[in-house]
């Protein structure tokens, strides 16, 4: 059974009460749960909560929902203790609370590789940066990979630096740099064996938890694809997703 997984953490320390905040008419777990089911590739989708009034919300709009303790140290952590009551689910995905427009396209190719190649354990997604902006920005995390599309690095840094281009422009132009966007599909085993590992000093310099795959010497395959995701962080990336909603309705 391939599994979704929402984790929703009320407490965010730059947009408290983030699950709960509205977009449009519908709180913004609503939007992701709803986006989710699109996948054609998922059998169920759950989301993981650590509030009482996020809880009642989500069943309240008819999803399923697990309680998960407060001081789950990450994401990873509370999707693993949610697996942990699944034991059908072989194939878990991680899709983050803050994405409501996360599209089931997405999913599903994150989740392929899994499918057609069982030497692949871990799945996410990567597309290719487009404009200055998004390749200066640290909340744009960019990763480089090998011919085989497994990640050799995560960085807030704008890498391959291209060592001969003149300006931004030129970087972004004249090398392949590339935006992960983060969802993840995990075999269930390597999944409960990462949240028994500890802090990796790259994931803890660049606070990436994703580096601790690698530093472990998991190897981790990159699909890109063409779509795009809005993740919403901040109280301005928050306005961003209600004009962004505000244009999708109108059109």
């Amino acid at each position: 059974m391939i599994v979704g997984i929402i984790p929703a953490r009320f407490a965010s320390s730059r947009l408290m009460g983030k699950p709960l905040a509205v977009i449009g008419s519908k709180p913004m777990i609503q939007h992701t749960y709803n986006s989710a089911r699109k996948s054609k590739l998922l059998d169920k989708v759950i989301i993981a909560v650590d509030d009482e009034k996020v809880f009642q919300v989500v069943k309240s709009f008819g999803a399923e929902a697990y309680m998960t303790p407060k001081e789950c140290a990450s994401g990873s952590d509370r999707i693993a203790l949610v697996t942990e009551k699944i034991p059908d689910a072989h194939i878990i995905v991680n899709i983050q609370g803050d994405e409501p427009f996360i599209k089931g396209k997405m999913i599903d190719q994150a989740i392929e590789p899994l499918l057609f190649d069982k030497k692949v354990n871990l799945s996410t997604l990567a597309r290719r940066i487009t404009n200055v902006e998004e390749m200066k920005s640290p909340a744009a995390v960019k990763v480089v990979f090998d011919y085989h599309n497994f990640a050799m690095y995560f960085s807030r840094s704008p890498i391959p630096f291209v060592r001969d281009a003149r300006t931004n422009l030129d970087r972004v132009q004249s090398a392949e740099i590339y935006k992960h966007i983060g969802l993840y599909v995990y075999r269930r085993d390597l999944l409960l064996k990462f949240t028994t590992l500890r802090p990796t000093d790259l994931e803890q310099i660049e606070k990436l938890e994703q580096l601790r795959f690698l530093e472990h010497g998991f190897k981790m395959k990159i699909v890109v694809t063409e779509y795009d995701s809005l993740s919403v962080d901040t109280p301005r990336d928050l306005d961003l997703a209600r004009r962004f909603y505000d244009r999708q309705i109108k059109r």
